[in-house]
């Protein structure tokens, strides 16, 4: 595999080398996760899950999430490939499971398209037009122009897309503090629900309800991985610091933000506000217009993770095509832009059948649970394979002392086999839908296979 990519590497023009540092690395792999997104849109699903078990969840898959970022860490420093899990899973297990590596990926972004697109929309319709928050068809109409927007960014090159991405997040993040700290002030003495140790006790949990918080918990956290996908566009070593950074700021983040949801919120509160709960909570802080902060920063996170997955998109499409696994048309990179131009107009175009497909459901609510458990089958498929990929590659560390042992072999293949196991545990609590798009997406994978081999 590691002959193939310097043989075909020359053919094709090359991305911009060198274009991002640690810090855009490292906001990166922030945006890429989404902080107000992730709380907004899947709050009030992991919640009705598990309730104020939601806490312990994000932080145990947090730590989870850890070992997945390690194995990202160790494979990097074997080379720095836009195709990230792709290659390095192809590297060390071959190219069939090197190739489902990368389609893993590839679906999981094209469904988020959707998971996506729909919080920005209706954050929008929030602002403009409040009527039609829950009209599924408008909702789609508003979710296409975001998709499209968001992709001529892209498009542009690397260096608009992290400025773009820097300034998003710098609001973001301040209109997030200033809620925290608001909440803190007003529900500190009379919270919805009173903080306990009970919320971080893995005693509290059965078998059935960790399963059913760590599959939400785990979209938390996804999208970090996109500093991986742009390593060949970021200064030697940058992108694994890049990562190990994001990490530990979205461990603390996340918990941070779901305390902030239940001290100010009802479960019923929260049942209510449905995809809008930085919003609501909001609207319990202050008085309008500033309660719409809270939805500037649902848009602006949103706006930011769609970006950094047509950024894992696109990478992974390109390394894909540049080794044959995809027609070489797609590894065509622009000579002005340096970007795969044509591998981002085949997720927009794919983004928005999906997203019209979606919109004859009966519900934006029922648009959003599929699509979120869809993708959190979809992600730990394609993360676990790179946890063992690590392990199996650097498995000789279990001999060179006990922090290497732990660091490259143990904890990411701890990590993968957790995720294989609520991956597993979950198939039998899909819906229909959730069933076709998780599972049958990663199936149609074969056919693309079946050419490739041709």
């Amino acid at each position: 595999m590691a002959e193939m990519n310097s043989e075909n590497q020359p053919e094709t023009p090359g991305l911009a080398s060198e274009s991002l540092g640690v810090l855009e690395s490292a906001v990166m792999g922030v945006a890429g996760t989404a902080p107000a997104f992730s709380i907004a849109v899947t709050t009030a699903l992991m919640v009705a899950a598990v309730g104020t078990l939601a806490v312990g969840s994000i932080l145990y898959c947090g730590l989870i999430m850890f070992g997945i970022m390690l194995a990202f860490a160790h494979l990097n420093k074997i080379t720095a490939n836009a195709g990230a899990t792709y290659a390095w899973v192809g590297m060390v297990f071959g190219r069939t499971w090197g190739f489902f590596a990368g389609w893993g990926l590839l679906t999981a972004s094209i469904v988020f398209m959707v998971s996506a697109t729909i919080p920005a929309a209706t954050s929008t319709l929030v602002l403009l037009a409040p009527q039609y928050v829950e009209n599924p068809h408008v909702v789609t109409q508003v979710s296409a122009l975001w998709l499209t927007l968001v992709s001529l960014v892209v498009t542009r090159g690397i260096k608009h897309a992290s400025y773009v991405q820097v300034t998003l997040t710098v609001i973001e993040t301040l209109i997030i503090l200033t809620l925290v700290g608001s909440a803190i002030y007003h529900f500190a003495q009379q919270p919805a629900h009173v903080p306990s140790l009970q919320w971080f006790s893995l005693l509290a949990f059965t078998p059935d309800l960790f399963a059913k918080g760590a599959l939400t918990a785990i979209f938390f956290y996804w999208g970090w991985d996109v500093t991986m996908n742009l390593g060949e566009e970021t200064r030697v070593g940058d992108a694994a610091m890049g990562a190990f950074w994001a990490m530990l700021n979205l461990i603390v983040v996340f918990l941070v933000m779901m305390i902030m949801v239940l001290m100010v919120l009802s479960d019923a509160e929260i049942a209510e506000a449905n995809t809008n709960v930085l919003y609501a909570i909001a609207n319990k802080l202050f008085v309008k217009p500033w309660t719409y902060l809270a939805v500037i920063s649902t848009v602006l996170s949103t706006v930011g993770t769609i970006e950094t997955q047509i950024l894992q998109f696109t990478r992974t499409m390109f390394a894909m095509a540049r080794d044959d696994s995809f027609h070489k048309r797609y590894a065509a990179v622009h000579p002005e832009w340096k970007t795969p131009y044509l591998a981002t107009f085949v997720i927009w175009s794919l983004g928005l059948v999906l997203l019209y497909s979606s919109s004859y459901m009966k519900s934006v609510k029922e648009i959003l649970d599929s699509s979120v458990s869809a993708l959190g089958f979809q992600i730990c498929f394609y993360l676990s394979l790179a946890g063992f990929a690590c392990a199996w590659h650097y498995r000789a560390k279990l001999k060179a002392g006990f922090i290497p042992a732990i660091s490259y072999v143990i904890w990411p293949a701890f990590s993968a086999a957790f995720m294989v196991f609520i991956a597993l545990y979950s198939i039998p609590t899909f819906s229909p839908q959730t069933l076709a798009v998780g599972v049958g997406g990663l199936l149609l994978g074969f056919i693309p296979l079946k050419f490739a081999r041709r």
